[in-house]
This record gives structure tokens, C-alpha cells and sequence, in this order.
């Protein structure tokens, strides 16, 4: 059987410097695990902050940066604000990448460092 060879397509520059904009987002260990709790269901700001451990203006100031890129969104609820991610590639990539590196931590008992360990 002989299968036709589809041609690979490179992503314009654009969508490339888009794509690197939200890896650098998902960076920072606090921004990557408040993606992480938001990927799970949303979540007001003082929930955020006692899941990633952090202060609350910091967790704000993370929140404001990843709602300015589009990779999440918020609603009012009377005074509380609700955050949520409405993107499902976002919630997938997020899934997809921490979540078998979490069974591994837990199976091995410590997180491998680097791609190829």
C-alpha cells in the first residue's frame, strides 16, 4: 500500500509569536497553576489564592495578565468575581502536558527534570 505524503505547512510568523507569547505566560509556576485550578472549573480570586498558595495581589496581578492575554475570562456573582478559561485548547494543552507529569512525579516520587529524563 502506498501512502501519499502530506505536505507539512509551517504556521505563519504571527501565529507562532502568539503561541510563544502563551508559553512565556504559562511560564511562571503560579500562572501555570492558576490555569491549572482553572482548567479543573472556575474559581473566585480568593479560592485561587489558598489552590497556588499565593497572596492576593499577587494572584490578582496574575489573573489581570492572563485576562489581558485572552487565556482567560471573568464574571460578576454580586461581589465576588468568577474566573474561567472558555478556550478548550488551552484547557487540553494545560491538561495534557501537567497532568501525565504529575502521575509521573507521584509514580517515580519526585518530578523529572527536563524533557528527556
Amino acid at each position: 500500500m502506498i501512502v501519499a505524503a502530506r505536505e507539512i505547512v509551517d504556521p505563519p510568523a504571527e501565529v507562532l509569536a502568539e503561541a510563544a507569547s502563551v508559553f512565556t505566560l504559562l511560564s511562571s509556576p503560579p500562572r501555570l497553576h492558576i490555569v491549572w485550578v482553572l482548567a479543573q472549573g472556575e474559581c473566585d480570586v480568593t479560592g485561587l489564592a489558598e489552590r497556588v498558595g499565593g497572596a492576593l495581589p499577587a494572584v490578582s496581578q496574575h489573573l489581570a495578565k492572563l485576562k489581558l492575554a485572552g487565556l482567560i475570562r471573568s464574571r460578576r456573582e454580586g461581589r465576588r468575581v468568577i474566573y474561567l478559561i472558555d478556550d478548550d485548547d488551552i484547557v487540553a494543552t494545560v491538561r495534557s502536558l501537567v497532568g501525565p507529569l504529575t502521575e509521573r512525579a507521584g509514580q517515580s516520587g519526585e518530578l523529572r527534570r527536563g524533557l528527556g529524563a
